[in-house]
């Protein structure tokens, strides 16, 4: 092990943590950070026989990174060194190493913010910036700055692709230790240019048989999740045939530990190993014998939607820090290959390092931590990213809504609940439903749908999303394709959380424990917020609680059902709603008996589009959905009318009877305005465009709408009375001066001016502005009309805006053209000299 590169750097790191609180260290995949680093420190007189807490972000990670120190030391694990994971310890008092993953040292923390008898924390992997991780340090620092004076508590954080520098500004300036170079050279042969972002199952069987052919060792490869694995597992088995010399073994966190340890050891004498397996191989995990890595490129992680209030998995392209640390995966005990199924020049495309959980997650473990730690703004804690305002908040609404937080001006508080929420080690929806069966006597089945919901499908080929179905495997699980691995690790949650739960008291059991109306009361309990009503009386489209949509894909035995509590959604973007994975019918009224401030009340005058009616109702809701409503005989006035003007901006302002006089009188008002503005003047003319009406509704319009109350009653409102009333006194008069209707031709004609263009229209026939020379003007001059000149038919002419010009010039042309349509029609060579006429030729001519 000495000959490993980070070995040459532990004097320089033990001296350095002598003098400094705070280190980062960065080394790359393979140089023994994870194995030599805590063994080197357990020596350092400084830490007197204090322990070293270290952080994987991964169980199958933490177990390994512990058997492997044990081994190194010659003992047996929970000696010298142990672990801590989900569901399992192996630690003694003799332990001095406790490798634990992150979410543990968060309880570690709020049990005793101190950290007493812990001399360093060792922040492995950090690069991944799980939420865990980034809470984890943050408390820690808070610790280290302002609890711990005698010993200081030491901060080592590391990891191969890392931003030092950032980390180490957090870390007040912190020193940087770099170990060079990996242990062992790796061959990076990149693809053809592929679509990033999509599974190629067959691409990926052809690169591993082509480096099975081309190179010697086992082959490690990423796909983004276990459906993948799956498709790919099986057609390297119908590829391969009975091959004895290959063997096929699947890595991803839900494995059981088995076939976990059958992944990463060695492969048998004479024979090569195929490990499949999802992103928890990327760090911190030598899996013996391998010397090529096959990339697919891609990672599946859950995704946050603040909108939505929903997380769903989102496939998505590595990072180029991310697909660095898998190529590392080759060379660890040998010089070794990297395919990558993408271009070099893709490769360049790729994000540098991948996002912080802490900006795609679910916020409300958070809020709850941060409640539990005393604080009340983010900004007290030190991040690298800090927590996104608005997942924040919702975060803590939803909170709020479980009875774990309440409001105190602009602060939140824990409530007693939210500390009991807050030391159950889970989701608080899950430990909300948990606490909340124990006190109806259901910790039993609380727990075993906590441990569903917590797992992965039980059901291996679920034909259904029905949360019963997998319920009742607890108890008989022949005749069904279950996962049994995953079902053993939920029997094992269960009996954890009801020990948990056993400090808790059941003061209000219900009568009836069994019946399975209790099924989807629970999880409504979990999941407030995804309560589904179906819309209309049959089909598969839902509305939740939160306003959103959801349905099902395909045909499913719970679309029977008018209500559900929903626990799994997911394919939400880019689809017209979420699709319902995972289900219970609910019974409302008995949901409603164990949780009545879920129903709200809230007095409503809404637009019925059916009817075309104004509805008023008072509606007993949960969330956004309707659970009972009644008539309302009496309605505010004020209430009416701001609902009637809603109608009329969601139909737009035409559902108003205007008529074509209404629209001159608008577009006359408003030609006056844009010429006071376009003088750079403030003008006295209002704004009645149809925005600016639309937005002042209540103003002018809602004192007329006593007697409406069905769409057919607009057309009844006297809509020029009520617009001349917008205009005061003494503008009624200046709008007929300076914007008249009609404009009086040299004949003596009243020809209407349409105002409906800009500039207005005068249309006149030709012969009738014989003799005049000067264009006509409105605005007090400002404004020129444009003068449509009609032939006798009635037909533009010419469109000019210069009278005078028309007759010096284009006349001409015009008057040989119309003497040959019109001959009996005079056309004088002189227009100037001519006398305007109404008639074919002028008296006595």
């Amino acid at each position: 092990m000495n000959d490993l590169p980070v070995s040459r750097i532990l004097p320089e790191l033990k001296q350095t943590l002598a003098g400094q609180h705070s280190v980062v260290l960065q080394a790359p995949p393979g140089a023994g950070k994870t194995t030599l680093v805590p063994l080197a420190l357990l020596e350092c007189g400084w830490l007197a026989g204090q322990k070293i807490i270290m952080l994987e972000p991964r169980r199958l990670a933490a177990r390994a990174a512990a058997e492997r120190l044990a081994e190194l030391l010659g003992e047996p694990v929970g000696q010298t060194v142990g672990y801590r994971i989900r569901l399992e310890s192996k630690v003694s008092a003799a332990t001095r190493i406790e490798v634990v993953t992150e979410g543990i040292l968060q309880r570690m923390l709020q049990d005793d913010p101190e950290l007493p008898g812990v001399g360093v924390v060792i922040f492995d992997e950090f690069h991944e910036r799980s939420l865990d991780a980034d809470l984890g340090l943050a408390l820690c620092v808070q610790t280290q700055q302002y609890l711990r004076d005698d010993p200081p508590l030491r901060l080592l954080v590391m990891s191969a692709t890392l931003d030092a520098e950032g980390v180490s500004r957090l870390l007040d300036d912190a020193p940087i230790i770099t170990s060079q170079g990996r242990q062992y050279p790796v061959d990076v042969r990149y693809g053809a240019p592929a679509t990033l972002g999509r599974s190629n199952d067959a691409e990926v069987v052809q690169t591993v048989l082509r480096a099975l052919d081309e190179e010697t060792g086992s082959v490690l490869v990423f796909l983004p999740g276990m459906a993948e694995i799956r498709r790919v597992l099986a057609r390297l088995e119908e590829a391969l045939g009975d091959q004895p010399k290959v063997l096929l073994t699947p890595l991803f966190g839900d494995l059981d530990l088995a076939a976990q340890r059958r992944a990463i050891a060695p492969a048998p004498a004479g024979a090569r190993k195929v490990v499949l397996a999802t992103a928890i191989a990327e760090t911190s995990l030598t899996i013996e014998g391998i010397r090529v890595v096959v990339d697919a490129g891609l990672s599946r992680e859950a995704a946050f939607d603040p909108l939505s209030g929903m997380s769903a998995l989102q496939t998505r392209r590595v990072s180029r820090a991310a697909a660095e640390q898998r190529a590392g995966r080759a060379g660890r005990l040998e010089p070794g290959v990297c395919y990558r199924l993408w271009s070099a020049q893709q490769h360049e495309q790729l994000a540098a390092q991948r996002d912080a959980e802490m900006l795609q997650a679910d916020l409300a473990p958070l809020a709850l931590q941060l409640a539990q730690w005393g604080v009340q703004q983010p900004d007290e804690l030190v991040w690298l990213d800090p927590p996104p305002a608005a997942a924040l908040e919702q975060g803590r609404e939803l909170l709020e809504r479980l009875g774990a937080l309440q409001r105190d001006g602009a602060n939140w508080q824990l409530t007693d609940h939210g500390r009991v929420l807050a030391g159950l080690p889970m989701h608080p929806r899950l430990a909300h439903m948990l606490v909340e069966g124990r006190r109806l006597g259901l910790a039993e089945l609380a727990a075993r749908i906590a441990a569903v919901v917590d797992e992965r499908d039980l059901l291996r080929r679920a034909d259904n999303a029905d949360l019963s179905a997998r319920l009742a495997l607890f108890d008989d699980p022949r005749g069904a394709d279950v996962d049994r691995a995953a079902l053993q690790r939920a029997k094992r949650l269960v009996d954890q959380w009801k020990r948990l739960l056993n400090r808790l008291p059941a003061s209000d059991p219900v009568s009836d424990p069994q019946h399975d109306d209790w099924h989807g009361v629970l999880l409504a309990l979990a999941y407030p917020d995804r309560i589904a009503q179906r819309r209309g009386a049959a089909g598969s489209d839902y509305r939740l609680a939160n306003g959103r949509s959801a349905g099902f894909n395909d045909v499913d035995r719970l679309q029977q059902s008018a209500w559900l509590a929903v626990a799994a959604l997911g394919g939400q973007g880019g689809q017209r709603q979420a699709r319902i994975f995972m289900a219970a019918e609910l019974n409302v009224e008995r949901l409603l008996a164990v949780e009545p401030a879920l129903l709200s009340e809230r007095d409503t005058l809404e637009w019925d589009s059916r009817s075309e009616t104004l509805l008023a109702e008072r509606q007993q809701r949960i969330g956004e959905l309707i659970w009972q409503r009644k008539a309302l005989p009496q309605v505010a006035p004020e209430q009416r009318q701001r609902a009637l003007c809603d109608v009329v901006r969601r139909q737009g302002i035409n559902l108003l009877p205007w008529k074509p006089e209404q629209r001159q009188w608008q577009a006359r008002v408003m030609l006056l305005r844009e010429l006071d503005l376009a003088q750079g003047t403030d003008s006295r003319w209002p704004d009645l465009s149809d925005e600016a009406l639309l937005a002042s509704l209540e103003d002018w319009l809602a004192p007329y709408l006593d007697k409406v109350n069905r769409l057919a009653h607009f057309a009844n409102l006297e809509l020029g009375n009520i617009l001349a009333g917008l205009l005061p006194w003494p503008l009624p008069k200046e709008l007929d001066e300076q914007a008249p209707t009609h404009w009086t031709v040299p004949t003596g004609s009243r020809m209407r001016i349409d105002y409906s263009e800009t500039p207005p229209v005068l249309a006149v026939r030709l012969q009738e502005m014989f003799g005049s020379t000067d264009t006509p003007r409105i605005a007090g001059g400002r404004q020129a009309l444009k003068l449509h000149l009609l032939s006798p038919a009635q037909r533009p002419v010419q469109v000019t805006q210069d009278l005078a010009g028309f007759w010096q010039g284009s006349y001409a042309e015009v008057k040989k053209d119309m003497k040959g349509r019109y001959p009996k029609h005079y056309w004088p060579d002189d227009p100037l000299q001519a006398e305007p006429t109404r008639r074919a030729k002028p008296r006595g001519s």
